[in-house]
């Protein structure tokens, strides 16, 4: 493995290459949010007079580790947890391994409940981009108590503003990695999608990318910082402080890492609905971006249909089991009954048995009418009309939807959230195997041309389907290669 040294902004940084990918791991975009900076925004990082070596992985963002599932390994898709270190407002490149410049850029913000996740992840790595003539980036960014809570006295939206400074560091550096700083795309994955959507209807993130690619994700997961304050105190009840911004720089980062297992728990009482008696993250995380301060001055599909954003090309879709990756593992959706499903669906949909009803509630298996209607609700039926709203704006939309099923406990895994991630990223061999998310034998034909659609929409904006609007609501179905007309979504009707 050899040496490749490029010079950014704050100095000159030393990754590898291996004759095809160049990779720089963990480079600094930014000051790490510690001690005076925490709790405070971004700011630039420190410039360093040597080479910094970055051929390893850098800290990820202070987080939990999950609890693993017993018969299904997820690791390489969520990473081992934290990986201690200040320097975690970090972003790692992999470039091709030649001198061409002017490529595309693509920039990837990952998952996990905003409370999660890492860039230093086996099914994200991002060489099959770099040999397809990409400069791929990952980005780390706060997470939890650290990005998404709105304190008082402290900037709201912390983990949004830590993306949009890896946005801006990509445009100074894009191009010393070979890459063209006016063809950006962004690309994301659930609460890493969601943040993606909601950044392309910010007035600070204009500018910072022309495209967005939108997996699992959509705008309506935000609350207003009056419902957000509510997690505060409870935070700040659970340990033992004031709720306001001397309180919490009076705890440790790990003393917060605990109390957000403690509160992520579904026996852990708050109510975080809304005015509507709705809960957009439906339990799912407690943690959310909120709207009404000036990274998100309006509820975002509010601000789609006043414009914002409809000079960004989007790409967005769904999985058609998403609610399964929650529901099958944990052995949910085979014992679940009616009863138990309307109460958890109560919790954050006052039409619950309205809508479990129109899903064939009492006429089929209790656990699989919730599992489509949570799917539906939580996932695909938001992204439609973040999709209806942009392209009826202006914005250029286009849908997908994959619908390739794991053989995983049986085939009852099915086409899961987060499935789609080793096909975009042609890292199948890193999910595969006896308890693998792909099974033993992952259709590799199918990887590389959805990786191929996603190389082709970053290069110049090519899609091989129809656009998406109202009236032809095309939506591609990424294994057969087809696109047809949506079908209906019954649970559109009963939800405003």
């Amino acid at each position: 493995m050899a040496e490749t040294i490029v010079v950014t902004t704050s100095g000159a940084v030393r990754g590898s290459a291996d004759g095809t990918v160049r990779r720089y791991l963990g480079v600094p975009y930014a000051a790490a949010p510690i001690g005076a900076l925490r709790f405070e925004l971004p700011r630039p990082c420190p410039a360093w007079q040597d080479i910094r070596d970055a051929t390893s992985p850098g800290p990820s963002a202070p987080q939990p580790t999950a609890p693993p599932f017993e018969d299904l390994d997820i690791e390489p898709l969520v990473g081992p947890g934290w990986r201690r270190g200040d320097d975690f407002l970090n972003i790692s490149v992999w470039a091709p391994d030649n001198a061409m410049t002017g490529l595309p850029v693509m920039v990837f913000v990952h998952g996990g409940a905003f409370t999660a996740g890492s860039n230093d992840v086996a099914a994200l790595d991002g060489s099959a981009f770099a040999r397809s003539g990409v400069i791929c980036m990952s980005i780390n960014y706060r997470l939890g108590i650290e990005g998404f809570l709105a304190i008082p006295g402290v900037p709201t939206n912390l983990g949004l503003r830590d993306q949009i400074a890896a946005f801006e560091w990509v445009r100074d550096n894009a191009s010393a990695f070979g890459g063209d700083p006016a063809n950006v795309t962004v690309f994301g994955e659930s609460a890493g999608a969601m943040t993606i959507a909601d950044l392309i209807t910010s007035p600070l993130a204009q500018g910072l990318f022309r495209r967005a690619i939108v997996q699992s994700g959509h705008g309506a997961m935000t609350r207003p910082i009056p419902v957000a304050r509510k997690l505060v105190k409870k935070l700040a009840k659970m340990l033992g402080i004031a709720p306001d911004a001397a309180g919490f720089r009076g705890t440790t980062i790990e003393q917060g890492v605990g109390a957000l297992s403690q509160v992520q728990l579904p026996t852990a009482r708050i109510d975080l609905r809304d005015q509507d008696r709705r809960e957009p993250a439906f339990g799912l995380s407690r943690f959310l971006p909120v709207h009404g301060d000036d990274v998100l001055p309006l509820p975002p599909v509010e601000a789609l249909k006043q414009g914002a954003g409809k000079d960004v090309d989007l790409l967005i879709g769904t999985n058609i089991d998403e609610m399964n990756i929650y529901l099958v593992p944990t052995g949910v959706r085979n014992t679940i009954g009616r009863w138990l499903s309307w109460y958890v669906l109560r919790r954050a949909e006052p039409l619950a048995w309205r809508v479990l009803n129109a899903y064939g509630m009492g006429k089929r298996r209790a656990g699989d009418v919730l599992a489509e209607a949570m799917t539906d609700l939580v996932f695909r039926l938001p992204a439609r009309r973040f999709a209806a709203a942009h392209a009826q704006a202006g914005g250029r939309t286009h849908f997908y939807e994959f619908g390739w099923r794991s053989p995983a406990f049986g085939g009852d895994l099915g086409a899961a959230h987060a499935l789609e991630l080793p096909f975009v990223f042609d890292t199948l061999s890193s999910c595969s195997g006896p308890k693998g998310f792909v099974g033993p034998n992952p259709p590799q034909a199918l990887a590389t041309r959805i990786h191929a659609i996603w190389v082709e929409f970053a290069r110049d904006g090519t899609l091989p389907w129809p656009a998406y609007d109202a009236a032809s609501r095309q939506v591609y179905d990424l294994e057969k290669g087809v696109a047809a007309t949506d079908r209906v979504i019954p649970a559109d009707a009963l939800v405003p």
